[in-house]
């Protein structure tokens, strides 16, 4: 008995000492390998792949996939196998061969990918990204710090060994670690690593140290580079060689571009003006014979941002594709846009030229654009595009829209203003099966359940989820043609009228935001002035004056103001004398505009964001328009209001913006009600009161794959079983 206590504690010693060293500390390795295997490669400017009938040319049609799902953050990785699996069909019939991560998933994506792959003749590929903490990268570390190299080198030999199925990582928020034990290296075509740099972090690499001498590695070294790209090819050669001792393979690398850094050279007054310093040339970076795939070029590039080409007095009008023409020009190497797209959402941040824009589009008109997009991107001669990205991320937030949200709470709601959160192929609707209401003419979706008032004729009904509050005013003989209705709302009560000045309608209570319905093309929700967020957050940005100098507007003001967000773009000025005010001052080009000058200035141009579309909103239909707000029939109108064009900062738990101008900026106010009415400003509109429950922290929905799909599906399944060759 003694001998097999002694025999059976050795056993279980001999386990944890072999799991630790071989799934915790990866210091088991596997014997030294006689050939090196790889099954993708690098070849001047086009990149192969062997699927087992020897290299064929690998053009990648991609999604990228993060970890988001509604009622979670990304870092919860709440994705399900199911899901997953689902969504890797979907992403095929899309006529898509590759994936994109950008980091260290759940346990559930590499068990569905494996599952998924194995015994099937014409699997997807993967491509798996490194991440860098966003603390690093905004932190006083340059690259070269020991604080930011190692934990990044450290969470590339993770992925690696994920890929193997050989990791283990305890985690904060589970009892036992993720244990990833599925070996799905022979899917995984490359890897891209890093983020977004940001210039700063490259600048600041590059200039707080001396030129360090070029890098000589076993299978990377550099020639001409700064010491970011030095940096860099310190990454690359430790993931190779750390994969290719431990494993015995290689595969494809990529590091992280976009165009705030690229390597493209341009007029000095562009540079100045934009900042344009932080430059990673990847042809700085070589490969030795020792590293047999090679790397290829990884860029996120989209048609808005940033618009430098718009400025050339040469540009084109497709300065989308100018740009990828250029840097395709630049590179001797594979280019991969590994980032293009644009957002479904109803907020938009950005425009582009064509179209293209970075919101603000239906989801119909997002598909031409990613079909365009793609267009260009091969015209320009990329060897791969990666669509961002598979499915809509509700946690997301937009740099226009940020301070309005609370973003502690983003995840349990779905803000149609932020569009970053609708770039998605894949859309979460609110409700488990179906939404609550569609926006389609059809009356069937309400009963008397849902009406707050009824007088003078017209009667009221509001009901609202996750996503929007809906309204349904009903007027015998109403025609959207011909008549108007008003539909004052009360949140706040710390200001608000009673009177509007325009439309001039006055209310039994004082209200902070009026739907005004007048035709198909001219209507909008107006804010009141005291309420107007982008004047109170905003007002440097949009006007050369100072608000503190104008006075705050008055809590019970008649004004009410139409809704604007900010876009990233700017609208110049000259001024016309040295005592002129900015009425009389003149709008230049960016050619004329001297942002040096103290007879010159800039502010950001906005757009009106509360006005309406009308359209039918409903999925089913064949007239479908996304981006629809109303809808009118005989007698009635339906209205949809997204929760942030009324300043909801978390609908989750009913919180509202405080008063701006008490708490210099944005603060939250929690209610339980808000009051409001329908009329037809012929006489004092009555206001009642609906009672808000709040949303909580388990949104409702179900999943919806968008018009885009479809029409992105349309352009890629032409040749899918081509995408190999």
């Amino acid at each position: 008995m003694k001998k097999f206590m002694i025999l059976a504690s050795v056993l279980v010693i001999g386990w944890f000492v072999f799991d630790l060293l071989y799934f915790y500390t990866g210091d088991l390795y596997l014997p030294s390998f006689d050939q090196i295997s790889y099954f993708s490669k690098a070849e001047g400017e086009l990149l192969y792949l062997d699927s087992g009938e020897g290299f064929e040319v690998y053009n990648i049609k991609g999604v990228n996939m993060g970890l988001g799902k509604p009622g979670y953050y990304a870092t919860e990785k709440a994705i399900t196998k199911e899901d997953y699996l689902r969504w890797f069909r979907q992403i095929q019939e899309l006529g898509a061969n590759t994936i994109r991560v950008y980091t260290l998933g759940g346990e559930a994506f590499y068990e569905a990918f494996y599952e998924y792959n194995s015994n099937n003749p014409t699997p997807l590929y993967l491509i798996h990204g490194v991440w860098v903490n966003d603390y690093l990268i905004n932190s006083s570390y340059s690259a070269l710090d020991e604080e930011f190299y190692e934990p990044f080198i450290d969470d590339c030999q993770i992925i690696v060994d994920a890929i193997h199925g050989r990791l283990k990582v305890a985690t904060d928020t589970q009892i036992l670690p993720f244990h990833y034990r599925w070996d799905i290296s022979p899917w995984v075509s490359g890897y891209i690593l890093g983020v977004e740099w940001e210039d700063t972090l490259v600048v600041y690499t590059n200039y707080s140290f001396e030129q360090l001498p070029q890098f000589e590695g076993s299978y990377f070294y550099t020639e001409n580079a700064n010491n970011f790209e030095i940096f860099l090819a310190g990454i690359g050669e430790a993931v190779a060689e750390y994969e290719t001792k431990k494993y015995g393979t290689q595969r494809l690398i990529a590091f992280s571009n976009w165009a705030t850094t690229d390597p493209l050279e341009y007029p000095e007054r562009i540079t100045a003006y934009f900042k344009k310093t932080g430059i990673i040339d990847v042809e700085h970076i070589k490969c030795t014979d020792n590293f047999a795939p090679g790397q290829f070029a990884s860029y996120h590039i989209y048609p808005y941002y940033p618009d430098y080409f718009s400025y050339l007095p040469e540009h084109d009008e497709n300065t989308y594709l100018q740009y990828l023409e250029a840097i395709n020009t630049h590179h001797t190497m594979p280019v991969v846009i590994s980032e293009f797209g644009v957002s479904s959402g109803r907020g938009m941040a950005c425009y582009d030229n064509m179209g293209r824009n970075q919101g603000g589009v239906s989801e119909t008109q997002q598909g031409e654009a990613l079909v365009s997009l793609y267009h260009d991107i091969t015209k320009a001669g990329s060897c791969g595009a990666i669509v961002f990205t598979w499915q809509d991320e509700w946690f997301k937030r937009t740099w226009n829209t940020m301070a309005n949200t609370d973003l502690l709470s983003t995840p349990y709601w779905s803000d149609y203003q932020t569009n970053e959160q609708y770039f998605g192929l894949l859309s979460f609707d609110p409700g488990k099966y179906k939404s609550i209401c569609y926006v389609d003419t059809d009356r069937s979706d309400w009963s008397d359940e849902y009406l707050v008032a009824d007088s003078d004729g017209i009667r009221l009904s509001v009901k609202y989820d996750e996503k929007f509050i809906y309204f349904l005013v009903e007027k015998e003989g109403f025609s959207l043609q011909n008549d108007a209705l008003y539909i004052p709302i009360d949140t706040t009560p710390k200001s608000g009228s009673v009177r509007a000045e325009y439309p001039a309608i006055e209310m039994s209570d004082a209200a902070d935001f009026i739907i005004v319905v007048n035709g198909p093309d001219n209507s909008r929700v107006l804010v009141h002035e005291r309420y107007d967020n982008i004047e109170a957050l905003f007002f440097d940005k949009i006007t050369p004056q100072n608000i503190f100098s104008m006075g705050f507007p008055a809590s019970d003001s008649p004004v009410f103001s139409p809704i604007r967000l900010l876009l990233q773009k700017y609208i110049y000025f000259q001024k016309s004398s040295k005592n002129s005010d900015s009425t009389n001052d003149k709008i230049v080009s960016f050619q004329e505009y001297n942002p040096f000058s103290t007879l010159s200035y800039q502010i950001e141009e906005t757009y009106e964001t509360g006005k309406l579309t009308y359209g039918n909103a409903n999925p089913s239909s064949d007239d479908f328009n996304s981006l629809a707000d109303f809808c009118a029939g005989d007698g009635f109108v339906e209205i949809k209001i997204p929760w942030g064009l009324l300043n909801f900062a978390d609908p989750s738990q009913m919180k509202i913006h405080d008063d701006y101008y008490e708490h210099f900026g944005v603060e939250y106010l929690r209610i339980d009600s808000m009051m409001v009415g329908a009329g037809d400003g012929s006489s004092l509109i009555q206001m009642s009161a609906v009672e808000l429950e709040p949303l909580g922290k388990k949104p409702s929905y179900h999943e919806r794959l968008k018009e885009s799909y479809y029409i992105l599906q349309s352009e890629w399944s032409k040749n899918s079983e081509k995408d190999l060759e």
